[in-house]
């Protein structure tokens, strides 16, 4: 759906709201539908091509009202209001277009679980591709227990924060179901990509997992929040309906539709570190699996570390840096959707540019210093 679009449905949408509102004293406020209704409704995989915007939309009334309880009738007098108004509705328009994401970087969720629950937390060591392996969580199960600790989770990672690293699973799985040990995938962002068969491999050893998350959110065109969490309980109480945003993506771009939208973002992200290799001034840190290079500028920390603030400081394009083992490195995540190979070749001539100015400069501080020196060994009489 373009911009073009957008305005067309988007206004066909909005009367619908309004006419639900407007007259939804007309409707049940409890539904009468008996639980697994949906099923019977809706296909047991998504559709391989997209739908048309018209069948969607005909499949609101059809599908999903029979089951809705309408919390705003005002024949509903149950539990406590859930505020509504015309105002926020357009305000949610605006903040989902902006998609800003409020976050904190100090603990990670599972680094805060592991406080709120007063549990210590181990990190444990990776190979050189930054994968947890088996050997590692076999030698920390066994230390654990020599103290006196009991080991009973581990959360296995499919791409990393840092540098999307994907943990061997196959290899951990059977140490977990051996120990006793809840193993838990975070496959935060990479999770999408396993909507393409070339990418599965990675989910070798899943059938050992005992909870999953993904975010469609992240990767899968479908706007902030949107967690897709397979376990067999949950904390929340209450929760928004964050399904039907996921069944319209689903629907409107089809199976293949999200394979062509991860392909692409890998394929953008291939054109950036074939760019970055041919320059040898940079090191690739990581394996480019999906959409993120791992690169720094060879030299110390300090040298990466001042090109990006110049990067960033430059204000045409932002990224962040990660750190691993004591080695600073730059993170180019292909992110927007929209982003096109242009825009990849824009960042890395604004990098190419910054880096080169950056190192003309040290190298010019380098000789001013040997000059420095030079003259004042001539003042002291030296040769």
């Amino acid at each position: 759906m373009d911009a073009e679009g957008v305005q067309t449905t988007s206004k066909e949408m909005v009367d619908y709201v309004a006419d639900y509102l407007e007259n939804i004293r007309e409707r049940r406020p409890l539904p009468t539908v008996k639980p697994g209704y949906l099923a019977k409704l809706i296909p047991e995989e998504a559709p391989q091509q997209p739908e048309a915007w018209e069948d969607v939309f005909k499949d609101i009334e059809r599908v999903i009202m029979p089951g809705v309880t309408h919390w705003h009738s005002p024949q509903f007098h149950a539990y406590f209001p859930t505020g509504n108004s015309y105002v926020s509705i357009c305000a949610d328009m605006l903040s989902d277009a902006i998609g800003c994401i409020g976050f904190s970087w100090s603990h990670s969720s599972v680094e805060r679980a592991g406080l709120l629950g007063a549990v210590t937390i181990r990190k444990l060591a990776t190979d050189e591709n930054f994968t947890l392996r088996g050997a590692e969580l076999q030698r920390a199960i066994k230390k654990d227990r020599a103290a006196g600790h009991i080991p009973f989770f581990l959360c296995a990672t499919l791409g990393t924060t840092s540098s999307c690293a994907f943990d061997n699973i196959r290899e951990l799985g059977p140490i977990c179901t051996q120990e006793g040990v809840w193993m838990h995938i975070d496959a935060a962002y990479a999770g999408s990509s396993f909507i393409c068969p070339e990418y599965r491999h990675l989910l070798e050893g899943v059938e050992f997992a005992e909870s999953f998350n993904f975010n469609p959110h992240k990767w899968m065109l479908v706007n902030f929040d949107c967690s897709a969490m397979w376990i067999h309980w949950q904390i929340p109480l209450g929760r928004r309906f964050r399904s039907l945003k996921l069944w319209f993506v689903l629907r409107l771009y089809g199976v293949s539709g999200l394979q062509e939208h991860i392909r692409r973002q890998i394929s953008l992200a291939q054109e950036f570190k074939a760019m970055l290799l041919q320059d040898e001034r940079f090191d690739l840190i990581a394996p480019v699996t999906m959409g993120l290079v791992c690169f720094r500028l060879k030299g110390s920390n300090d040298v990466s570390e001042r090109l990006l603030k110049r990067i960033n400081d430059d204000g045409r394009i932002h990224m962040v840096p990660s750190k691993i083992r004591d080695v600073y490195f730059l993170r180019f995540a292909v992110c927007a959707a929209s982003t096109h190979s242009a825009d990849v070749r824009l960042a890395w001539d604004v990098i190419a540019q910054l880096a080169g100015r950056l190192l003309a400069e040290e190298e010019a501080s380098v000789v001013s210093n040997k000059m420095a020196a030079v003259s004042l060994g001539v003042v002291n009489g030296e040769k």
